[in-house]
């Protein structure tokens, strides 16, 4: 793999394939995709809550992780409508955390995985169609 972000939405997919298959090429643990922090929301501008940190998601093995809000989760269960291979597996809900931890099954390709981590990255997170997204560990 030689590149590691990318802004427009046909490369952000490219991105997310080439990841994915990097990272099942290598047998690594999971892969980590960070949104560019450039996206969080100041006061009454859509997006992701400072307070809580760009979005991000892992990848390994056929699971997706994740956290979000709970406003963000039932927007991740719309979606989650959209792909029918993809399940919740498990919600974790822990005190010292603001939000919910999602682990999801993705036993997909790596073309229909990269088509879901755009779309959970832009309706989940209401993220603008040209966001920044790095490969920040593989």
């Amino acid at each position: 793999m030689s590149r590691f972000d990318a802004a427009d939405p046909t490369e952000r997919r490219k991105l997310y394939v080439d990841a994915i298959v990097a990272h099942r090429d290598r047998g690594s643990e999971f892969l980590t995709l960070e949104v560019d922090d450039d996206v969080l929301a100041g006061e009454d501008e859509p997006g992701p809550d400072p307070e809580l940190g760009v979005p991000w998601m892992q990848f390994g093995g056929d699971t997706l992780n994740l956290d979000c809000t709970a406003d963000e989760l039932e927007a991740l269960k719309t979606l989650l409508g959209e792909f029918p291979a993809f399940k919740i597996d498990d919600l974790s809900r822990p005190e010292e955390a603001a939000g919910v931890n999602v682990r999801i099954s993705a036993k997909a390709d790596a073309n229909r995985i990269a088509q879901f981590v755009d779309a959970a990255f832009q309706r989940v997170y209401e993220l603008p169609p040209a966001f920044r997204v790095w490969v920040v560990e593989l």
